[in-house]
């Protein structure tokens, strides 16, 4: 399967797995000049910005520690941008990674205020 098809694949499992959380998906790969947010749901009041990992297995690491902390300032920023946009500078808002790892018998590891 190519890396970007088992990306999407990643996305939507865990755009579904949110759902079934009762999560509202607000938008999916929402891009600026920044970077892109995989994932930008609510849950209640609170804005949920969420970074999807999809890897086969674990040979090259865990896919959370992908998460780096370089990535988690570029997801801030693109954050940023997205609350001035949609003028919800007082939304609260927090940062959630989702690992999905498996081709077929998925695991999926959800890490709310992840960073």
């Amino acid at each position: 399967m190519q890396k970007n098809t088992f990306g999407t694949r990643g996305e939507i499992i865990a755009t579904n797995y949110l759902i079934n959380k009762g999560y509202t998906i607000i938008e999916r790969n929402y891009k600026n000049k920044i970077g892109e947010i995989d994932i930008i749901a609510k849950q209640g009041q609170t804005t949920v910005f969420v970074e999807v990992k999809t890897r086969l297995s674990r040979g090259f690491g865990e896919p959370l520690e992908a998460v780096n902390y370089k990535k988690q300032q570029k997801i801030r920023n693109v954050a940023s941008v997205y609350l001035m946009k949609m003028k919800k500078l007082n939304t609260p808002c927090r940062f959630d990674v989702i690992a999905v790892l498996g081709e077929n018998d998925e695991e999926i590891d959800h890490i709310e205020n992840a960073f």
